[in-house]
């Protein structure tokens, strides 16, 4: 110690003293600048200097110190060091177990003496005193009680129905009279849908129907559901069937009963004038999946801003309605550029003629498919990439080259734009010209540039056209929120072919809906989710006639003056539904 001692002269630091002499954390210098300035009896200005304060800070640090403002150092605040419940529970736990009962067991005892103790504590007791864990036992051995064995699903037999049932999802039924004039059994009959034993096709697709416009995202949550009164009677069922059974039959069903059930179904949208057809908005959506690692290709995500593993789905919406009509999820990169020609042949099946007006982005399809297009009839409206070369020619037109044009926005609002029409554009692999508009003023910091088969039509109504192209991504955004289009990993996964045609279904359904509900006329699934289908209630067995009687006060008037009458449903042998509000 000596030798230590006079190996350092008094007033030389030692390694690690520079701490000390420089502080940086802010309470740290605080404090060696008033140890300085208070204790060792350097001058405000010197204190100061050697801290960077200036002599005015100091002193008002200084202040607030003497008046009790200043804390550096926080009090240590052990923790406890004993556990008096487990200590008070020890003797009782050790003699429970050695009496061979589990911690859960052990937990329910000392609930029921008075000197309660959570699971996770008397786990933690028994391992202090060398307990292995136990092995779980059967419910009989343990004394719990048991669940419920579920209801065997079948097909509902009404003389066994009660003649009065509580229901959290009596709303569901309110989709009941659409899914009729749809003809359902019809379009399941045109699909080819097979049946099992138990279930048949029809009661299989309401079914998995049923999780769609409930919002269940997931097929593994139908147990949430399952054994609800009137989400079985939705189905023509005692209860839906369990997520392996439903998991089972969607990959029973090949693409082409997809497509069979698209083609029906989209002549009795037509037919019900929930479509007009006469322009129809198409892109691309990619499905990201959640799961493991799958054979899956990798496609832009834009939710995630990158490529990822992913199933890329097609959707194509009426206009006029923005009602969906077709899906498809069997697509590969190989083959994506000439899904807009496979769906023209969907749509010449389902009309008989080829569709008038396909609008859509640039990377839908390619040059030479456009070309194809143009040779069937079949106008079109899209975008066309900027490249340097096209850009740099925009830039140098003069200003008389451009036309001020007034075009319509959503809500009601319009947008004052320049426009330069090139009437005989070319292009690298179309065959022909094409009609050409630069638009300058959109918000881009570039000209949007259209192109068009289309030589008729005025300027402002081709712009307005592809505008309103946009609203089939608010589309996707609401089957994403309101029909799990996104769900595609959850525990027991759908076939995805069947999902987006199942959300395509429920899409028009709820469309269908919201046309019989005063003031819904623009409401999107959700809203109609939350504040009709998801409607609790009664269900009334009167022999030939079901009665739903809907417990939603709030929505009474709405109700009451819906167009929702009597309705013979197919499925309940005939019986009728109607409905009364409270």
């Amino acid at each position: 110690m000596e030798q230590a001692a006079e190996s350092t002269p008094a007033g030389a630091a030692r390694p690690g003293g520079e701490f000390f002499a420089a502080p940086t954390e802010v309470n740290h210098r605080r404090y060696e600048a008033l140890r300085a300035y208070l204790f060792e009896g350097a001058s405000a200005a010197q204190a100061a200097a050697r801290f960077g304060y200036t002599p005015a800070a100091l002193t008002s640090l200084a202040r607030d110190f003497r008046a009790g403002r200043t804390d550096f150092f926080a009090a240590t605040k052990p923790g406890p060091k004993s556990a008096p419940t487990k200590d008070a529970a020890r003797g009782r736990i050790i003699e429970l177990r050695q009496a061979g009962r589990s911690a859960h067991e052990i937990a329910a005892v000392l609930a029921e003496e008075g000197t309660p103790l959570n699971r996770t504590g008397v786990a933690e007791v028994l391992a202090e005193e060398g307990f292995p864990r136990l092995w779980p036992r059967p419910h009989a051995e343990r004394g719990l009680s048991r669940r419920e064995p579920p209801t065997r699903t079948k097909v509902v037999d009404f003389t066994d129905l009660p003649e009065s049932s509580e229901t959290k999802l009596a709303g569901l039924l309110l989709a009941i009279p659409d899914l009729v004039a749809l003809d359902l059994p019809g379009l399941v009959g045109a699909a080819g849908y097979p049946g099992t034993r138990v279930i048949p096709a029809l009661n299989s697709v309401l079914a998995l129907l049923a999780l769609k416009l409930t919002a269940t995202r997931r097929v593994s949550h139908v147990e949430d559901i399952a054994a609800d009164p009137g989400a079985a009677l939705f189905a023509g069922l005692t209860s839906l069937p369990k997520a392996t059974a439903l998991t089972s039959y969607s990959y029973r069903l090949s693409h082409d009963k997809q497509r069979a059930f698209l083609a029906a179904l989209d002549q009795a949208t037509l037919a019900a004038g929930l479509a007009d057809g006469e322009a129809l908005n198409l892109d691309f959506h990619a499905v990201m999946h959640w799961g493991d690692d799958a054979v899956l290709e990798k496609h832009y995500v834009p939710r995630r801003s990158q490529r990822t593993r992913s199933v890329l789905t097609f959707f194509v919406e009426d206009a006029a309605t923005h009602n969906l009509l077709y899906a498809n999820a069997d697509l590969a990169k190989a083959t994506q550029n000439t899904e807009i020609l496979a769906f023209a042949d969907h749509w010449k099946q389902v009309t008989g003629t080829d569709p008038k007006r396909l609008i859509f982005d640039s990377k839908v399809t390619t040059q030479t498919q456009l070309g194809e297009l143009t040779d069937r009839g079949i106008g079109f409206i899209t975008l066309r990439a900027r490249n340097p070369t096209l850009t740099a020619h925009l830039h140098a037109l003069p200003p008389s080259a451009w036309t001020a044009l007034t075009v319509a926005r959503a809500g009601g609002k319009t947008r004052k734009v320049k426009v330069h029409e090139n009437p005989a554009a070319t292009l690298s692999a179309y065959p022909g010209t094409v009609r050409q508009l630069a638009i300058a003023g959109l918000g881009h910091d570039e000209p949007t540039i259209l192109i068009t088969n289309d030589t008729d039509t005025p300027i402002k109504n081709i712009i307005e056209a592809y505008a309103r192209r946009m609203n089939i991504e608010q589309r996707l955004a609401e089957a994403i929120r309101s029909f799990g289009l996104d769900a595609l990993a959850g525990a027991v996964p759908l076939n995805v072919d069947h999902d987006v045609v199942l959300t395509v279904l429920a899409h028009t359904v709820c469309n269908a809906l919201r046309r019989r509900l005063p003031g819904y006329a623009t409401a999107t699934p959700d809203t109609l989710q939350r504040r009709f289908l998801s409607t609790g209630g009664q269900i009334l067995n009167r022999g030939n006639e079901i009665t739903v009687r809907l417990d939603r006060r709030t929505y009474s008037p709405v109700l009451r003056q819906a167009n929702l009458p009597d309705t013979e449903v197919p499925w309940w042998d005939g019986r009728t539904l109607h409905y009364e509000f409270t």
